[in-house]
């Protein structure tokens, strides 16, 4: 099943104009552990975009990882990533998982709405996004997610549940003991004076929680 593999760190990449760098910090966070990556890139044009989804892509086969692309179902299809991440007016789900096929992964912004997150699993997504689940620098004005919503979509919905949204290693602890699956992780991984390092103390957390 394809929900087995979407538990742990989840790493999004930032902003970055230096290609290079993005694949130097990328493949320490594989190195550290890390199996999940969401390549999201909202500045750069189509021919860079494309360019460096193929190199990330090659680069996450290469440790066994899987590539989500951020909003862009027909650049996952060209570079043949693992999946696709979809916000709330990024395109229809249930198209979007006819375009992917089943074993393709398929995720969503739920924000804060149980009820939204409720109707994507029934279009047939394999993991549902709440945040902001602390006061987040990319997204400041995002509505919280509480500790709660993540229980509470757990114990009601059959999919992966990810946190999103202002989370360290300090203040992660709470949401995987409310059944986060994933912590998508930005600022706290990629602004890390160690990436590899920072990675596997966000496993880690998991690791411990599990035993």
């Amino acid at each position: 099943m394809l929900r087995t593999r979407l538990r742990g760190l989840y790493a999004i990449t930032p902003d970055c104009n230096d290609g290079r760098r993005l694949l130097a910090d990328v493949e320490a966070a594989l190195a550290g552990g890390c199996r999940i990556v969401q390549y999201r890139d909202k500045t750069s044009n189509k021919p860079e975009q494309l360019a460096r989804a193929k190199a990330l892509h090659d680069l996450t086969q290469r440790y066994g990882a899987s590539l989500l692309i951020n909003d862009d179902i027909a650049l996952a299809v060209l570079v043949g990533a693992e999946g696709v991440h979809l916000g709330l007016d990024d395109g229809n789900l249930i198209a979007a998982r006819a375009i992917l096929g089943p074993d393709k992964i398929l995720g969503a912004s739920c924000y804060a709405d149980l009820a939204l997150a409720e109707t994507a699993v029934a279009a047939g997504v394999d993991y549902i996004a709440f945040g902001a689940a602390y006061p987040s620098p990319t997204k400041p004005d995002a509505p919280r997610a509480t500790a709660d919503l993540y229980t509470r979509a757990k114990r009601k919905l059959d999919s992966a549940i990810c946190a999103i949204g202002g989370i360290t290693v300090a203040n992660a602890p709470p949401l995987i003991a409310a059944s986060a699956d994933l912590l998508a992780v930005i600022t706290d991984l990629f602004g890390a004076p160690d990436i590899a390092a920072r990675a596997a103390q966000y496993q880690r957390l998991f690791e411990e929680q599990a035993a």
